[in-house]
């Protein structure tokens, strides 16, 4: 098995270049099932999500090229394509999940399993589920798998989510737009990457209309298109990096970014006196000699992004005084916790809150991921402790995020893969 080995106490200077979204990435793919026409996917972050989805299409029909140089995929699908997603793989990705939408839409009839992926929290599928029933599928979930038919097709209708979902935002929206009529969908998220899937969608032909932030209708459609789209750059990567910069007293130069879609994200970092030089499509990141300490709370976008808790969770353990992180998005999302404090943080948990104390030194130990973004607070964590940092599991981190170590040691930091 696979770990990183850190060695913390240097500072960061140099570029990173940020990879495409992952996020925006998977559904994406996912949708590419609708047409039978080629697409192809530009800026695809080469991780293993990716891949896996890239299995999981060719595994039912599609005739999938992907070109980790170019960092591309190209996929042609015909009338044929199976209807089934097998456990094996969607044991490891929660996005798996999305492809019951447009099979079920195009074909009528799927059968998919339940999802895996990260321990943070059950992100039960229920939202997903009750939206397609309400647009005519008869589902059943039985021995892991949802077995879902639409005899006649789905139909447009009123779908209003009892709370923000990305996961269910995307499926159904991708589903409606095979379905019969219209469809309306109310409480939607907003997030960049549900931008990004609607941009790709309106490529192919799909006629979607965004009203307001949380209202997208959608009217279905019985042919699509061919098209080429460029992913959107990766926020959270982009944002993890920030974190590296401010923690080691480094200058970091981040490209292939739109600073404006991550304005919480800075302005909440500036008001710890992060230095955040923006352009149009880069920053300069440099820390002060104080960090100061924040209360935040995780929202649906444009609030802060839970992706990125654990993260500034580590920047919280510099700052001055006592900072707080009420996590509102996931139950289970502070597991990362018992880990930094084998490291040296003092950080105290009541239910959805923490309390992190500033200005702790950390001490290099062995560690253990629990998942995607708790795996890169401990190396965010390893990169300022004193002496080595062994992450074991690493293939949490791997499934996010493309050449950590790489991106890292080109910078001057002190990390390596060992087997």
């Amino acid at each position: 098995m696979e770990k990183l080995e850190i060695t913390g106490g240097k500072r960061i200077f140099g570029t990173i270049k940020i990879s495409g979204s992952k996020n925006a990435t998977l559904p994406i793919l996912a949708a590419t099932i609708l047409t039978n026409k080629k697409t192809i996917i530009k800026n695809i972050p080469i991780v293993r999500d990716v891949e896996t989805m890239a299995t999981l299409l060719s595994t039912i029909g599609s005739s999938v090229k992907l070109n980790k140089i170019k960092k591309k995929i190209e996929i042609i699908n015909n009338n044929s394509l199976k209807t089934f997603a097998s456990y094996n793989l969607l044991k490891t990705m929660r996005a798996g999940v999305l492809v019951l939408g447009p099979l079920l839409a195009k074909y009528g009839t799927a059968k998919v399993s339940l999802p895996g992926g990260c321990s943070i929290g059950s992100r039960p599928i229920n939202l997903h589920l009750n939206a397609l029933e309400k647009m005519g599928a008869d589902i059943k979930v039985k021995n892991g798998y949802i077995k879902a038919s639409a005899k006649k097709g789905l139909k447009g209708c009123l779908i209003r989510f009892p709370k923000i979902s990305v996961g269910a935002t995307e499926n159904i929206l991708i589903a409606a737009c095979l379905a019969k009529g219209k469809t309306k969908l109310r409480n939607c998220a907003s997030e960049p990457e549900v931008q990004d899937l609607i941009v790709f969608l309106k490529k192919l032909g799909c006629r979607i209309n965004k009203i307001g932030k949380r209202s997208i209708d959608i009217l279905g459609v019985e042919k699509l298109k061919s098209t080429v789209h460029k992913v959107i750059f990766d926020r959270i990567e982009a944002g993890t990096y920030i974190i590296a910069a401010a923690l080691t007293n480094g200058r970091l130069k981040i490209t292939n970014i739109n600073p404006k879609i991550m304005s919480t994200e800075i302005k909440l970092l500036n008001k710890m006196k992060i230095n955040i030089i923006k352009r149009k499509k880069y920053i300069i990141v440099s820390s002060p000699k104080k960090i100061k300490k924040i209360n935040i709370e995780t929202k649906p976008y444009p609030g802060f992004p839970t992706d990125l808790q654990a993260q500034i969770m580590v920047l919280m353990t510099k700052g001055e005084g006592i900072s707080t992180i009420k996590e509102n998005i996931f139950e289970n999302r502070f597991m990362h916790v018992s880990e930094l404090r084998r490291m040296g943080a003092h950080i105290e948990i009541l239910g959805n809150k923490a309390k992190i104390y500033g200005k702790k030194k950390l001490n290099g130990a062995e560690v253990m991921a629990t998942d995607l973004r708790a795996s890169v607070c401990l190396v965010l964590a390893g990169l300022v402790a004193k002496e080595k940092t062994i992450i074991n599991r690493i293939y949490h981190l791997d499934r996010g995020y493309e050449k950590i170590e790489k991106k890292l040691s080109n910078c001057g930091l002190k990390i390596k893969r060992l087997t």
